[in-house]
């Protein structure tokens, strides 16, 4: 296996690990609902559980 002849250094470091941080999240609004909710996750309208605008699961006992 090749190793390094000399370390990086701390300015070459640092500046290959500037560009690797954390993106904004993609927050939609439900047209069912009319709430935020984060994409790809299920959310809570009251006691009621959304996920794609669909009911998955409800307290309500009819």
């Amino acid at each position: 296996m090749p190793n390094p002849k000399r370390r990086f250094s701390k300015t070459r470091t640092a500046s290959r690990r500037s560009t690797k941080k954390a993106g904004v999240p993609t927050i939609t609004v439900d047209t069912v609902t009319g709430t935020t909710h984060l994409r790809h996750r299920a959310y809570k309208v009251g006691d009621d559980l959304y996920y794609n605008g669909r009911l998955l699961v409800s307290t309500n006992a009819e």
